[in-house]
């Protein structure tokens, strides 16, 4: 009967023990949402003799930073939320030629890794676009606590996922730039 006593309490006290451990392990992780209020994700698109800005009004995701692992990024951005410095460009913009928001209403990206550099950090992860992900790499800011903030801006050549409408017209290369301050 004592044998059963201990084994039992041995069992019990292990999955108390693993419990423990995962409770710690949870707490150790801290989510930062991404959104419309704290994102800002805008680019530059250029042409011969001029450029035009834009950006998108929706965006959602979260920044997860856990001990011990290097910190993750997911970003979806709502393609039909796009502007632009222009109305009539904005229209075209959401058409088929170039976002194609009917067919694909939103975008990812998602890192890889994080991993610090002499000024900052590089972030390297896969975006997505019109269903085409392609691998980005970039340098950025980022300062933590209460509050986090991700600064950066990439170049990336819109032919990669397909936009290839007015080769001749639009360069091909667009400045993408993201602003983010979000609390936990």
């Amino acid at each position: 009967m004592e044998k059963e006593f201990s084994m039992r309490s041995l069992m019990i006290l292990s999955i108390a023990a693993l419990c423990c451990l995962a409770f710690t392990a949870q707490a150790a992780e801290v989510r930062y949402r991404l959104t419309d209020a704290n994102t800002k994700i805008e680019f530059t698109g250029t042409k011969p003799g001029g450029k035009h800005d834009g950006g998108f009004k929706r965006v959602s995701g979260v920044i997860v930073l856990a001990d011990g692992m290097e910190p993750q990024v997911d970003v979806e951005i709502d393609c039909g939320s796009l502007y632009s410095d222009n109305l009539v460009l904005t229209w075209h913009l959401k058409g088929a030629d170039f976002f194609s928001v009917k067919k694909h209403p939103k975008a990812k990206f998602i890192s890889t890794s994080i991993r610090q550099a002499e000024a900052g950090y590089v972030v390297t992860g896969n975006l997505t676009f019109l269903g085409v992900t392609m691998p980005v790499s970039f340098p950025a800011t980022m300062t933590g606590g209460e509050m986090i903030s991700l600064r950066g801006k990439c170049i990336i050549n819109r032919n990669d996922f397909g936009m290839t409408y007015g080769k001749d017209k639009i360069h091909d290369n667009v400045e993408v730039r993201f602003d983010v301050n979000a609390a936990r």
